[in-house]
């Protein structure tokens, strides 16, 4: 069976990229997909300051766990069981990393995500994803 990772934001771009993996999935063999979302680490003093590391990282695992909201009721309602996980670092080092311990065959991914910046070009995050893994990587716009 395959195994495909969709990283996944909360975006309408990476909700394309949920999409596009349902369209393949349904009606051919069974793919075992895992859906992720990377929170980048805080590293603001007066967060830091206000807050324990424990008390941050709960706040972003909470944060992950809506962006992937979305895209686990899609998931759900195609009927097509997932995997979700949630890290914390560097959004294109930390997708590929993750995609290389999995063992996935394919990263499926929106060419843009939530960040103003992103929204310029490709996609910052799509072509440090392409420029680290060896993993084919099908971009959706």
């Amino acid at each position: 069976m395959l195994k495909a990772l969709v990283p996944v934001d909360g975006s309408e771009n990476s909700l394309r990229a949920v999409k596009h993996l349902i369209n393949l999935v349904q009606g051919r063999e069974p793919m075992d997909v895992h859906i992720l979302n990377v929170q980048e680490p805080i590293d603001a003093w007066e967060v830091k300051r206000c807050f324990k590391a424990e008390e941050i990282e709960a706040m972003q695992e909470s944060a992950g766990g809506d962006a992937l909201q979305a895209a686990r009721v899609l998931l759900d309602e195609a009927a097509i069981p997932f995997t979700a996980q949630v890290l914390i670092g560097d959004v294109a080092e930390s997708v590929a990393r993750y995609a290389r311990e999995i063992g996935a065959d394919k990263i499926i991914m929106g060419t843009r995500g939530m960040t103003p910046l992103a929204n310029l070009m490709l996609g910052s995050i799509a072509t440090k994803v392409i420029h680290l893994t060896d993993i084919p990587v099908t971009l959706v716009r």
